[in-house]
């Protein structure tokens, strides 16, 4: 659970600084439904840039944003269909799209989610405390923005291997950003500095997405929401939802999965992992190039015994990938193939996560032998907007991307994705898996030997957690209260 406890005279702190901000917080409801944001925010939106560091901005945290960088009012969940023609698969394809949060990633929503809830307790005092921001991208961009709006200092935390896209924003907005050793895999390496921090004597609080509920939370009540949504509007009857699959990274957003399979009995959950390091797969471990998914370990926040599907993704699939979906021969290749050419134009809405994501779904269409009326949906976190150093990387290691390279990875890692590297988990594997968290969350980061066995025995633990919606949502709009804004 979620501690929820008041501490009365921080949060008066708390209220000063949100009061001198000018800042109103935002209810789960109100970014689940942007039509029940008040009149006048919808209005000065509007006139606001994306990734303005705007407190309006904060309402801003939901996945029916108008799909541009300024301005802009709210409608249905952002999403992108991909053809058969793409994907080589008869089976729908839907993923929800992440640039049109502010940070240009939903991530923003998941450090929202583990922030706000000690903020408006007064466990966390912007006044005097810094938000530290572990992470391997795009939370700890997320976080440090949201420190931004509030005038508290931050510190953000990424492995060095990542884009200089990340680095550049960051030096812009966080108070500190150290790097550790490593890339995306070296997720332990970013909590031995955490630990650094602490025994540092600074007053600190450390949002570990990777076991703060806050972030389960996020992605189980607003995700989640978003998906329903978006399954539901789609025409025909004979549609049918069969599952979501997503990269694990910090195992938040599969949070949306438990959501859904209480929406929709029957329907699978699948997580997906770097081929180069088989951690659910296989216990393994290793280095990898899909930036934005950490691993080495199996996060404390990852409902292991609620998930149905494992299965690996070839590094070198999603960056030859980038480069057909974003270098023009390979965009003109695709509309040869018969691609159409209005999602052609779109494929940059695909970072390196993304585009694993559509590899997993294909993977999940094809060992679930899926047919056209069937649906799967997973979620494009970013953006190539966040990636554009890569690809000039590539083109400087591998020359000119032309007709010939185009050709070969549609073939090779488009239509030819198969399911190698799956595994359908028996109770026994989901066992070995959640068992994985021993090591890290136990020995290594301080959680209990009791807790662990419930997480894997009892599906309170889960279901408690996903009943807090509505008690955090009431202390958002006491505290709003308190702060006194008041808005139409």
């Amino acid at each position: 659970m979620i501690d929820l406890t008041v501490d009365a005279d921080r949060r008066e702190r708390a209220v000063s600084r949100v009061r001198q901000r000018g800042i109103i917080i935002p209810t789960f409801a109100q970014m689940k439904d942007p039509s029940r944001v008040p009149a006048d925010v919808r209005d000065q939106v509007r006139s606001t840039g994306l990734w303005d560091v705007n407190p309006l901005n904060l309402f801003r945290i939901t996945w029916k944003n108008e799909a541009r960088p300024a301005g802009g009012g709210f409608g249905n969940v952002n999403t992108l269909e991909f053809p058969s023609r793409l994907t080589g698969v008869p089976a729908r394809i839907i993923a929800l799209v992440g640039k049109w949060f502010p940070t240009g990633a939903h991530k923003v929503g998941a450090a929202f989610g583990c922030l706000v809830p000690r903020l408006v307790t007064g466990q966390f005092d912007p006044t005097a405390q810094k938000a530290v921001w572990p992470s391997t991208g795009n939370y700890c961009r997320g976080g440090a923005y949201d420190s931004a709006l509030l005038g508290c200092q931050s510190i953000a935390i990424l492995p060095e291997g990542m884009s200089r896209e990340r680095f550049e924003w960051l030096a812009t907005v966080a108070g500190e950003v150290i790097k550790t050793p490593g890339s995306e895999s070296n997720v332990k390496e970013i909590f031995d500095k955490c630990w650094e921090l602490r025994r540092s004597g600074q007053d600190l609080m450390i949002f570990n997405q990777f076991e703060e509920f806050g972030n389960y939370l996020w992605h189980y009540e607003v995700t989640g929401h978003a998906m329903q949504e978006a399954i539901e509007r789609q025409p025909g009857k004979g549609a049918s939802y069969r599952g979501v699959i997503l990269t694990t990274g910090s195992a938040g957003t599969i949070a949306c999965g438990d959501y859904l399979k209480q929406a929709f009995p029957g329907s699978k959950v699948g997580a997906s992992e770097a081929l180069q390091c088989p951690t659910l797969l296989e216990n393994g471990f290793g280095a990898h190039r899909i930036e934005g998914i950490g691993d080495k370990h199996v996060p404390w926040i990852h409902n292991v015994m609620n998930t149905d599907l494992v299965t690996a993704i070839d590094d070198a699939a999603v960056v030859n990938l980038a480069r057909l979906f974003n270098e023009k021969a390979g965009r003109e290749h695709l509309v040869r193939a018969g691609v159409p050419a209005d999602v052609v134009e779109r494929l940059d809405l695909l970072g390196f996560s993304g585009i694993a994501n559509l590899l997993s779904a294909i993977k999940f269409a094809r060992y679930y032998e899926l047919g056209e009326d069937d649906l799967v949906v997973t979620v494009l976190t970013d953006s190539m907007e966040l990636y554009g150093s890569r690809l000039k990387e590539m083109q400087a290691e591998h020359g000119d991307y032309g007709e010939r390279e185009a050709a070969a990875h549609f073939a090779r890692y488009l239509l030819g994705e198969n399911t190698d590297n799956l595994l359908e988990l028996r109770q026994t594997d989901r066992r070995r898996i959640h068992n994985l968290k021993y090591f890290t969350w136990v020995e290594q980061q301080g959680r209990t030997y009791e807790e662990i066995l419930t997480q894997r025995e009892d599906p309170s633990y889960w279901t408690g957690v996903q009943g807090q919606v509505e008690a955090i949502d009431a202390l958002i709009e006491e505290f709003n209260g308190r702060v006194g804004l008041g808005v139409k």
